[in-house]
């Protein structure tokens, strides 16, 4: 008797053990929970994580979780996609700081933005219709401590002039063109879709960028019109540029003393003609979607029934 009874109550120690072994995911920290959900997605928290439990649900809605924002992979996931993205500014309280927007971003939409989040200090838009240069602009405006601007657009002649004095504090410059056609027969280099005319000479982005960007270190003008002009004035009024990405601009030639002075001043250089293989935005689904609004067989806003 004495010897089943210390046998069971080895066991019952064992198994007391083992369960004081096993992590509960709610005795985590708070900081250590909130940096674990902060791996998942926008919409992987929205619809899920925050349902787990009320602790997780407290952590899902302390702004400290929305202070950096990517929906460039929310396009098929969300209904309305504009309202998801305004319950996220609320969410943040004031307190964002990064943001990335591919597909459907409307000037409503970014003035929402703006009018909730002064202290943004990084903005990414895929931009399509219904956008409008105003209201980019607009927006733009509004976020006077931006330090890194990245622009994918169709159509859009932003003002970059204005841009650089309302933001003086920018570092990085991406302003890439869906339509970017190639050297030969006008085809586009990038979506390798449809025939375009050649890119027109034109140096204005250059010239804007270098009178009110003094302080740029990343520049990325994909499919622009520039010329060797446009890129020495910019090498002279950017005394501080160390990456520069020039892809499918086709009206340079780097060649001679413009392409020693970048090999000496720039630590990385993307060329014309190097692959654009690496670039985040999906250009396939990309210029899929624009043909489609173009042609107003896809709403530009969708809402949930």
């Amino acid at each position: 008797m004495t010897t089943s009874t210390t046998l069971q109550s080895l066991i019952m120690k064992e198994d007391e053990e083992r369960r004081k072994e096993q992590r509960n995911w709610l005795d985590l920290p708070p900081e250590l929970t909130t940096s674990i959900l902060l791996r998942l997605s926008v919409t992987d928290i929205l619809d899920n994580a925050r349902k787990v439990c009320r602790q997780w649900r407290r952590v899902c809605k302390d702004p400290s979780m929305w202070q950096k924002i990517n929906l460039r992979d929310c396009l098929f996931y969300r209904f309305d996609f504009e309202g998801m993205c305004r319950h996220i500014v609320d969410l943040s309280q004031g307190g964002l700081l990064e943001i990335n927007i591919e597909h459907f971003v409307s000037d409503s939409l970014l003035s929402y933005i703006a009018d909730r989040s002064s202290n943004l200090k990084s903005l990414g838009l895929s931009i399509y219709e219904p956008m409008t240069n105003k209201g980019v602009m607009n927006g733009i405006a509004k976020f006077p401590l931006l330090e890194t601007l990245e622009v994918f657009h169709s159509s859009l002649k932003l003002d970059l002039k204005a841009i650089g004095h309302v933001c003086p504090q920018l570092k990085t410059l991406k302003l890439n063109s869906l339509c970017c056609p190639g050297p030969a027969h006008g085809n586009y280099a990038i979506s390798q879709l449809g025939d375009m005319p050649p890119l027109v000479e034109c140096d204005d982005d250059a010239l804007a960028i270098a009178e009110s960007m003094p302080k740029l270190r990343h520049l990325q003008l994909m499919g622009n019109g520039l010329t060797n002009t446009g890129l020495n004035v910019i090498l002279d009024r950017c005394p501080h540029l160390e990456h520069l990405d020039v892809r499918k601009c086709f009206n340079m030639n780097l060649v001679g003393n413009l392409e020693k002075r970048c090999l000496e001043r720039i630590k990385e250089l993307r060329r014309p003609g190097d692959s654009t293989a690496d670039y985040p935005y999906n250009i396939g689904v990309s210029v899929m979607l624009q043909i489609m609004i173009s042609c107003r067989f896809y709403p530009s806003h969708r809402v949930a029934s």
